[in-house]
């Protein structure tokens, strides 16, 4: 594994913890936000004018952050510059699935500059998906160190992982078990390696630059719902936080006990949402042998069968049965569906929010907006991008050196 890399202390000197603390709070709303003027950063900071931009100039130095003229656009009074996140500043993210790793770049601000799809003959194994990515890694290291400034690896999990050490305890569709592939991963790159559950990175995605970031969700309250060839996961933002759970195990909202007499569930239990609502029926049913969403949303859309009208009424139903149980228990302001949930609900998006109107409570009920996932095929990169950009925001001054001078790692398998 890499030794940690640092930043050279700017002239004034290594900053103070409140220093520190203001070029992260800066740098986290500049990339959470894409472009901000300095008026914006002063008004949402609260510190004052003289200190935004020096903070701001320091971030500029550091090559974090650049300025542009301002576009004068619905400002009122002197318009101020505009700041916005330097694009050399980037992260890979990797996300396993049962038929392919995809491998992404994703520069600051929440932008993918590149996104490889390898397919994949069987499901993969921890060992494989963790050769695989680092063989595209390297394919692109002459790329990173001549134009970015890499802050980590992000790597987003189908299963249960304990975010805290990177450890998957249980990826159920994957075959994974105890496979700490965070390490792995970091070992393989030769970068600093985080791992999650995809589908809770994939909720905190949709809360900071997604469906949740126009609504009130954006403040606080958002449940989070993924269909795919992985089964359903789910996430929780209560408060503006992911809802973790003693283990960060929170939010498995696929084995909501939805059908009495119901399927028998990898989990050990029946009933269970996935067991329930499946994108192979959908597949099956539309005559798709593979494919993504758009081309089963296409094939649904498309179809004049009784039979698919009648699967795709009737996973709405199981859906909505979970979805109640949800907004019950949590009150969120957004319910952000993505995958084929997603297609499910725009094939009969009335469907779904009578059934939430007729079963869950009036109060939450009456609150909770039904969404679509607005990141697409990008979530999943954006969501492991944000896990391995959290240690760079937090510090943003002890980022490595400048492109072209960032060292290989010693070793490198795969």
């Amino acid at each position: 594994m890499m030794p940690p890399r640092t930043q050279a202390s700017a002239p004034t000197g290594e900053p103070d913890p409140s220093r520190r603390n203001n070029l992260s709070l800066l740098t986290s709303l500049v990339h959470h936000h894409g472009v901000l003027s300095r008026a914006q950063l002063t008004r949402q900071t609260g510190l004052n004018r003289s200190t935004v931009g020096t903070l701001i100039g320091h971030l500029t130095s550091l090559g974090l952050v650049y300025e542009s003229a301002p576009s004068g656009e619905g400002q009122v009074g002197r318009p101020s510059p505009e700041v916005h996140p330097s694009p050399s500043i980037a992260a890979l993210a990797v996300n396993p699935e049962v038929d392919a790793v995809t491998i992404g770049l994703v520069s600051l601000g929440g932008k993918v500059q590149k996104k490889i799809r390898f397919e994949t003959e069987r499901i993969p194994s921890a060992r494989e998906a963790v050769n695989i990515a680092a063989a595209v890694i390297a394919g692109m290291r002459s790329e990173l160190d001549a134009s970015y400034r890499i802050t980590g690896v992000g790597m987003a999990v189908p299963g249960l992982v304990n975010r805290d050490d990177g450890v998957v305890r249980h990826a159920p569709h994957l075959g994974w078990r105890n496979e700490p592939v965070a390490r792995m991963l970091s070992e393989a790159a030769g970068y600093p390696c985080q791992a999650a559950n995809d589908a809770s990175l994939g909720a905190e995605a949709e809360l900071i630059f997604g469906a949740g970031a126009g609504t009130s969700a954006g403040q606080g309250n958002l449940i989070y719902l993924n269909g795919g060839a992985s089964g359903i996961g789910g996430g929780i933002i209560a408060d503006g936080q992911l809802l973790r759970g003693a283990s960060g195990y929170a939010g498995e909202l696929g084995h909501t006990f939805v059908r009495s007499g119901g399927s028998a569930c990898h989990c050990g239990a029946t009933g269970c949402l996935e067991t329930e609502v499946s994108q192979s029926r959908l597949m099956e049913l539309a005559g798709l042998s593979s494919g993504d969403t758009a081309d089963l949303e296409e094939a649904l859309g498309n179809s004049r069968s009784a039979a698919v009208d009648d699967e795709v009424g009737r996973q709405l139903t199981y859906l909505g049965i979970a979805l109640r149980n949800a907004v019950n228990i949590f009150n969120p302001d957004a319910i952000v569906l993505d995958g084929f949930l997603g297609t499910l609900h725009a094939l009969a998006p009335a469907s779904l929010d009578a059934i939430l109107r007729s079963q869950a409570m009036d109060g939450p009920a009456g609150q909770a907006k039904i969404y679509r996932a607005a990141l697409g095929s990008d979530l999943m990169m954006i969501g492991a991008a944000e896990l391995a950009f959290t240690p760079f925001l937090a510090d943003p001054a002890g980022l490595g050196p400048t492109p072209g001078t960032i060292p290989a790692p010693a070793s490198r398998t795969g």
